[in-house]
């Protein structure tokens, strides 16, 4: 392991050597053709290679001569003064690059002294920049830079000697690595400093279950702020409100996290000295950066761009952040290449301005949010939590298990072992735990496997037009055929009656491969009886489609019922893990469904695509090939990567389920070690409750809000 990495250490010293070297040979063979008194070709003339090779040899020996001769002819000027120094650098430097040009064979090098000195002072100043360039992507540069600010802020201020002896907590997300993906890519070494943790016994690994809803969004409001009741999917149609709410929209973040804390009656996780970076949510951290749930505030108290300022105003960030953004959208052109060249399957497009968003997601929100990170631990802050999103974006479209992926996994474990080495001199010890909020399953995408999109087959089933590609396909044309026995009429003559009608357009959804299906205008969460009233085709187009696992509706008799293929129909309340439609969907998925159809925003249909137990794939409603959001696969299992100090996350080896579970864990160890008094959330109303339609549970709602900018 320590050779392997001393091995990486020297390729990359001298890699950055021949880029410096390289930088010296053309910028001497640009001063050659610019300046007359500067040659490096016989008097006869030489080829353009043999110039080169000149220029190379001279750049060489005056890199050598200055590292070896010019300490030896500083320590001798040292008693002369600063002023008379920096004048007589330059002809030294011009001597130096003289007695170079003399070392090369047969004297092609020749300059007259006072060009040598011009030569010299632009020769060293294209190296200086050139290795600081390259410096700049250096970890151990970088560290020892941040060292040095560390020393800085103990000697200015008096904020370290106040810091309390306890220790704090840093909470990093990796959003989207799975448990597996991470036991495996410790395992091999593709993260070395996680597999240290673990076969030192520093840290233990604990898997834990999502909600249906298996997204940041749901996952990350339950962390943070103890509930994440009514949050569906990623994103969900509100017939109270007539709005769409999203995620990652800043006011949907914003109404969600207000909901949370009216709901739970606590402020979040980080309220006690908390700082917040790269998330959806603050968890009622007074520092935030980069949160999104503040980031549609105006004026002085929105302090969540300020990150990105704080971050660029230093030139050397900059500069660091700036060169891997272009680098990584160079890799990223390469690559999707190369699968396109190939023809890898499944693939999804990755043109248009995908590069950038990708650079932007695995270099600048990476570099800024761990940079704030830092800057926290070395103010000695309590409780820090942060998300690094780098893994989930270029998994979603090369796939979570392909090497794109583990690349990007190989350079956040640099980012967890540069925080894990600042911890060393932060002003108090801290304690590092590492989570993801979900996994992601494979698979191609409906719409690749079936020539539709979801929202196709839902509108074949209500008889509505489709796009002629649609119409073509074999789901379309079975769509249409069902239609037309349900309805005794042909297609077309339902599609004109229900334009006649004033019945509005479906809603369709997709998060990650679960579907929502919504009727805007019936006020209520229509029940079974009512779509099949009014839709009689559509229920069975979609429970019977090969490509959809199974249905949740609303029902008058039963209270809800989750429909499979064949006609198969299960009460709510009698669903179990193993049997029936969610047989192949693994331990919590009865639970999982009974808890969503309490929501008051659930949709009138909520729809899971199917899910191969063999393989582990799942048929995305949207174009990723890498997906999470709903039941299947390793989407449903993230982990929890925490120090042997904190106490177990679970007695007796239970499971560990919900994220609103981890946030009572991640609470209570936050307490331990007299860190943050901070009082637990209160718990989520128990199930049994919810399925009894408790009068609280089932009134919880939001006063309508005002029309949100959709643009946002």
């Amino acid at each position: 392991m320590a050779s392997g990495r001393w091995w990486r250490r020297a390729v990359s010293q001298g890699w950055r050597s021949l880029t410096v070297w390289a930088a010296g040979t053309l910028t001497m063979m640009i001063l050659a053709g610019l300046l007359p008194d500067f040659q490096l070709q016989s008097d006869d003339g030489d080829s353009m290679t043999r110039v080169a090779i000149t220029a190379a040899l001279g750049a060489g020996a005056f890199a050598v001569l200055s590292a070896l001769v010019w300490p030896i002819l500083v320590r001798a000027l040292l008693l002369v003064p600063a002023l008379v120094l920096g004048l007589v650098v330059f002809f030294l430097n011009g001597a130096v690059l003289l007695f170079a040009l003399k070392l090369i064979p047969e004297n092609r090098g020749e300059a007259s002294p006072e060009t040598a000195v011009v030569v010299a002072a632009v020769m060293s100043a294209v190296a200086s920049a050139t290795g600081g360039a390259l410096a700049v992507r250096d970890d151990d540069a970088y560290r020892r830079r941040l060292y040095r600010l560390a020393a800085r802020r103990r000697r200015k201020s008096d904020e370290a000697d106040s810091c309390p002896p306890t220790p704090g907590t840093v909470f990093l997300q990796l959003d989207g690595v799975g448990h597996e993906v991470l036991r495996r890519v410790a395992r091999d070494d593709v993260m070395p400093t996680v597999g240290s943790w673990l076969r030192d016994g520093t840290h233990r690994l604990t898997p834990w279950r999502t909600d249906w809803s298996s997204q940041t969004g749901a996952s990350q409001l339950g962390i943070l702020h103890g509930s994440n009741h009514d949050v569906p999917a990623f994103r969900w149609y509100e017939k109270d409100t007539g709005e769409i709410q999203v995620s990652n929209r800043p006011t949907s973040a914003a109404e969600l996290q207000r909901r949370a804390v009216e709901h739970t009656g606590d402020g979040g996780l980080l309220t006690v000295d908390g700082a917040s970076r790269g998330n959806l949510f603050s968890g009622g951290a007074e520092q935030v950066a980069l949160v999104l749930s503040v980031a549609a505030r105006r004026g002085k108290e929105n302090r969540s761009r300020a990150g990105y300022f704080a971050y660029f105003c230093d030139p050397a960030n900059a500069v660091r952040t700036a060169l891997s953004f272009f680098a990584e959208v160079g890799r990223e052109i390469g690559q999707s290449t190369h699968a396109r060249l190939r023809k890898r399957r499944p693939r999804v497009a990755r043109g248009g301005l995908y590069p950038f968003i990708r650079a932007f997601a695995t270099v600048v929100e990476r570099d800024v949010v761990v940079a704030a990170v830092i800057g926290d631990m070395l103010a000695g802050r309590s409780a820090v939590y942060a998300d690094l999103v780098a893994y989930d974006e270029v998994a979603h479209h090369s796939g979570p298990f392909s090497r794109d992926a583990e690349k990007v996994l190989e350079r956040l474990d640099r980012s967890l072992a540069l925080l894990s080495k600042v911890a060393e001199h932060a002003p108090r010890p801290y304690r590092i735990v590492v989570l993801s909020d979900h996994g992601q399953s494979p698979g191609e995408t409906f719409r690749s496997r079936y020539g539709l999109t979801l929202q196709d087959l839902v509108r074949a089933g209500c008889g509505l037009p489709v796009p002629r590609r649609a119409r073509r396909t074999r789901s379309g044309a079975e769509a249409r055929s069902a239609v037309r026995a349900a309805l005794h009429r042909p297609v077309e003559e339902g599609e004109q009656a229900a334009h006649r009608g004033k019945r509005s357009e479906p809603v369709v959804l997709a998060s990650g491969n679960l579907g929502l299906v919504s009727f805007p205008d019936v006020p209520h969460r229509m029940s079974k009886e009512e779509l099949d009233t009014r839709h009689p085709a559509l229920l069975a187009t979609l429970a019977n489609h090969p490509g959809i696992g199974f249905l949740l509706v609303r029902s008058e008799e039963h209270g809800g019922v989750v429909l499979g293929a064949q006609g198969v129909e299960v009460p709510v309340a009698e669903l179990a893990d193993g049997r029936g439609p969610l047989a192949d969907f693994g331990p919590g998925a009865a639970d999982a469904v009974r808890r969503t159809h309490s929501f008051p925003h659930t949709a009138d249909i909520m729809v899971n695509s199917m899910y191969d137990p063999i393989d582990g794939e799942v048929l995305a409603f949207e174009e990723q090939i890498g997906s999470h959001g709903g039941l299947g696969g390793a989407q449903g299992r993230p982990f929890l990567l925490s120090p042997l100090a904190l106490s177990e996350p679970v007695e007796d080896g239970g499971a560990l389920v919900g994220a609103e579970q981890i946030h009572r864990v991640l609470r209570r160890w936050l307490r331990e070690g007299h860190g943050p008094q901070v009082p637990l959330a209160a718990d989520p109303i128990p199930l049994e409750n919810s399925l009894r339609q408790d009068p609280e549970a089932a009134s919880f709602a939001v006063a309508p809000q005002e029309p949100q900018d959709k643009s946002a």
